[in-house]
């Protein structure tokens, strides 16, 4: 079974949508996955995402079937570097408040930091991956330890149309690793693609393996310059870049 991840375009954060950017964006990954052999379609309730789905589902003349546990991931915190009274993020810290706490890289760790439980991350975590685990289930992947029993194993391929921290969040509970590593040092640009596969090495025992993570052919193909929302400055002084 392959899943595949797709980040929503260039986003309008303001009215839930999509930038004009981010609306070629959609058109030209429409075109690139015209050919791709989808057997299920999934959407985030979020009004960027459900605008990014509509030009392929357009072309494949499907529907996709809404999910709530796709919308971005929530639960807010208090970052470290901001004051009492503002809400961050729990997916967004500045590098040197995170890599100097050895548990954010233990999968079984991370939330328990006293931010991180003060905002309810872990039960957050918890939640989405609950649900995620029992869709994989219904799909013939049952969680046995940090493995798959293959109940009914399958080459179906299934499309989510989502957000790049819940997929961060989602991936991190296929490869059991702490989705801080995920968030922080990987990069999922908008509308690009992240696919992972499983196998069966072992009949009976399946594991998932990425065979791509953050792919933007359809942007290159097509001339569009990548967007830079989710990424921060190359370097400080780089005027016109986020910080």
């Amino acid at each position: 079974m392959k899943l595949v991840f797709i980040r929503h375009g260039e986003p309008d954060y303001a009215n839930d949508s999509l930038t004009e950017k981010g609306k070629r964006e959609a058109e030209f990954l429409a075109g690139y996955l015209a050919g791709m052999k989808m057997d299920e379609i999934y959407v985030s309730p979020l009004g960027r995402a459900k605008k990014t789905a509509e030009p392929t589902l357009k072309i494949k003349g499907r529907e996709a079937v809404e999910l709530e546990w796709l919308r971005e991931f929530e639960a807010p915190i208090h970052r470290p570097d901001r004051d009492e009274e503002t809400f961050s993020v729990c997916w967004d810290w500045m590098p040197s408040d995170w890599t100097g706490y050895p548990d954010f890289y233990d999968y079984d760790k991370w939330m328990n930091h006293p931010v991180m439980k003060e905002g309810g991350v872990g039960r957050e975590y918890e939640r989405v991956t609950r649900c995620f685990e029992e869709f994989l289930k219904d799909h013939g992947y049952e969680r046995h330890e940090n493995l798959f029993l293959a109940k009914a194993p399958n080459n179906d391929t299934i499309v989510f149309f989502t957000h790049f921290a819940v997929s961060a969040a989602l991936i991190s509970y296929l490869l059991h690793v702490s989705p801080m590593i995920l968030w922080h040092g990987m990069v999922a640009l908008p509308t690009s693609l992240s696919i992972l596969a499983t196998e069966e090495r072992r009949k009976g025992y399946a594991s998932f393996r990425m065979n791509a993570y953050g792919e933007t052919t359809h942007l290159y193909m097509n001339g569009e310059p990548r967007s830079f929302a989710a990424r921060f400055c190359e370097c400080f002084d780089n005027e016109g870049e986020r910080h």
